[in-house]
């Protein structure tokens, strides 16, 4: 028998121990105990392989008849066919799901993009310098692509085809090569858009915006702690990661530009404005010459323009707010036509109403008689009447502010990044910046696109949805790729992936409602409380759970089935669920690295050289666990580095 199926075996055998030693005898039962055995019995049977969705509506709809059966024998049946249409009806209303099918249609159509390998290569070659340099590239191009996808199998198989072979022929340890594309693979789960996120906002109540919000810097920062580790086992053991040869560093020139580097010198900026001040122009077109000058100038052109902005933004004229009210007034007794101040201490009050909300009488607010001004207070331009001001069609503003000094302090900073850029900006760096432009500036676009409409809330997440299909379309066809198969396959997968998701949420609902029906949360939330845990404890307990819970189980399961049990005890713990979404979302990363279950190892393993085993893989993902730890740790520690941007965009 294969270690995975013993490991498996082994579980089951625990699971159902434990209920048997901790159930009381059959006669003592009550609903609570049924809904425990109900829980124990959907893990058991998920991990012996029957489909989640049906084994949680299976289960739920013979429970809920058992429940109802307790209580009402003869109309049981009828109770719990009205529970699932009820429950099957407040899934299909619920708006937040209509997202899902277009992220995954999105992801589908950008992955058949064909942008990977070129956003592979350009990577590569732009990060050549540092340790680790095709396993950082490949840890890059998977957060990048798995942003834009969101779709772990996808990202793990292409980058298996694309970057183990590079990777083995560079000399990697098949072991670091694994570990990188499968944890690199499974960052589409955390970054946005994500669609673990929409099932967690969805299961739980919680804004997807502000989840949207608040994983965008866990994720930087699990992808960054990855890049770090890579960098450090470059160091530590070059024979894992060798640097990568010169002669694979070479970027070949267009004549154009090979000419112009001849006459003129390597560094690009400064060779290229002398050949357009040159007699000859090195004999390269003007035309060539400027339009290879406007793509050099690009960083410059687009960090002057944020500087600039940043600048208006921060300098423009703020509207005249409550402090001014004391003008305003004196505005009204000149002549003016604005309504007085109330008479009344302390600010706003409630006006008098006898039972209800009167409508004020038609003659309360009227024009006051114009009266000369008082003979201390003349009226100059600053005290013109109102009707003036309202002429001008304009707001009281103040004078402008002045740049604090950390604008000043950045905009440096920027010039001197920029100074340092093109010094040694060759003309193998336009190149490879001419790569990323056609490879990874697209992408870049796309998502902020979708994610930009999203946190700033200018759109809603089914909104953003449909503009990141429609700009995925864009994007298949503008490299050729958008035609009838592929928009077939793309539609054809959505509605398998998207019918999977919905499926699960009507097959939750329906557990969830058996589970209660049977009093299993009462008894789990007695059974939590009576352990007098303080919410430290409670969160460490929590997620221990959860992280055993990855192992035999998939984040779906995960989300759909036990997040229905923890929500309910947050109140009690004063507990933020969005602060608790985040946890679970970078633990829920182990789902797809711990074996057994593992299935970010099996996609790489399909695509993988007969002799890399999946024991390698496996030892390949442990090091990257444990770094999820440690960010699970660090986030928990630091509830900033994910509350921070939700609270400040939206409180």
């Amino acid at each position: 028998m294969r270690k995975e199926l013993r490991f498996g075996f082994a579980l089951m055998a625990i699971i159902i121990a434990a209920v048997g030693i901790l159930m009381p005898a059959p006669s003592e039962w009550t609903g609570g105990h049924l809904g425990l055995l109900m829980l124990a019995l959907v893990v058991v049977a998920i991990m012996l392989g029957f489909p989640t969705a049906f084994t949680l509506m299976g289960m739920g709809v013979l429970f809920a008849w058992l429940s109802y059966r307790m209580q009402h024998p003869e109309i049981a049946l009828q109770q719990t066919l009205d529970l699932m249409v009820q429950r099957a009806y407040s899934v299909m209303n619920n708006d937040v799901l209509i997202s899902i099918p277009l992220f995954v249609f999105m992801g589908y159509l950008v992955e058949r993009a064909n942008l990977i390998e070129k956003l592979f290569r350009s990577l590569h070659l732009a990060m050549a310098r540092i340790p680790g340099s095709l396993a950082v590239a490949t840890l890059t191009t998977c957060a990048i692509f798995a942003t834009a996808t969101g779709i772990v199998g996808a990202v793990v198989t292409l980058m298996g085809l694309l970057a183990l072979p590079a990777m083995m022929r560079a000399g990697y340890d098949i072991r670091l090569s694994a570990g990188v594309i499968t944890a690199g693979g499974c960052l589409g789960i955390l970054i946005p858009p994500s669609v673990m996120l929409i099932v967690y906002g969805a299961t739980a109540g919680v804004s997807v915006v502000k989840l949207y919000a608040g994983a965008f810097f866990p994720g930087i920062m699990l992808a960054g702690l990855y890049v770090l580790y890579v960098v450090v086992m470059a160091k530590l053991r070059p024979d894992w990661a060798p640097p990568l040869p010169a002669a694979e560093r070479v970027v070949p020139l267009p004549a154009a530009n090979a000419a112009v580097a001849r006459d003129h010198g390597p560094r690009a900026l400064p060779a290229l404005i002398s050949a357009l001040k040159g007699p000859r122009n090195s004999d390269v077109p003007t035309g060539t010459l400027l339009s290879q000058l406007g793509i050099a100038l690009l960083p410059l052109i687009v960090v002057t323009a944020f500087l600039w902005a940043t600048y208006g933004a921060l300098t423009s004229a703020a509207p005249v707010a409550d402090d001014v009210s004391a003008e305003m007034q004196s505005l009204g007794t000149a002549g003016a036509s604005f309504p007085t101040e109330p008479q009344a201490g302390g600010g706003l009050q409630e006006p008098p109403s006898e039972g209800e909300l009167q409508e004020p009488p038609q003659d309360t607010l009227t024009e006051p008689p114009a009266q000369p001004a008082p003979a201390t207070q003349p009226v100059t331009q600053e005290t013109a009447p109102a009707a003036t001001v309202e002429e001008a069609g304009s707001t009281p503003t103040v004078d402008a502010r002045a740049a604090p000094p950390g604008f000043w302090i950045a905009a440096a900073v920027c010039a001197l990044l920029l100074i340092a850029f093109y010094a040694i900006f060759s003309f193998a760096r336009l190149e490879i910046f001419k790569m990323l432009l056609a490879s990874f500036f697209p992408l870049a676009v796309l998502i902020l696109a979708v994610l930009g409409t999203i946190v700033f809330g200018l759109a809603t997440p089914t909104e953003a949805a449909a503009i990141g299909a429609f700009g995925g379309a864009l994007l298949a066809a503008a490299y050729g790729q958008l035609n009838f198969g592929v928009v077939k396959e793309s539609v054809f997968l959505t509605a398998k992936t998207s019918a999977m998701v919905c499926w699960l949420f009507v097959g939750s609902a329906i557990f969830s409602a058996a589970f209660a029906l049977l009093g299993g949360q009462e008894l789990v939330e007695k059974f939590v409380l009576s352990m007098d845990l303080t919410p430290i404890q409670f969160m460490l307990l929590a997620q221990a759970i959860i992280f055993i819970l990855g192992w035999p189980l998939e984040w779906t399961e995960i989300i759909v089935i036990f997040m229905p049990i923890f929500i309910p005890l947050l109140a009690h713990f004063n507990i933020d669920p969005l602060f608790f979404g985040l946890l679970v979302a970078v633990n829920l990363q182990t789902a797809f690295l711990s074996p057994p279950v593992a299935m970010a190892a099996f996609y790489l393993k399909g695509v993988a050289p007969p002799h890399v085993t999946l024991n390698q893989i496996f030892a390949g993902m442990m090091p990257f666990m444990v770094i999820q730890v440690i960010a699970l740790a660090l986030l928990y520690l630091f509830p900033g580095i994910g509350l921070w941007l939700p609270n400040y965009l939206y409180k």
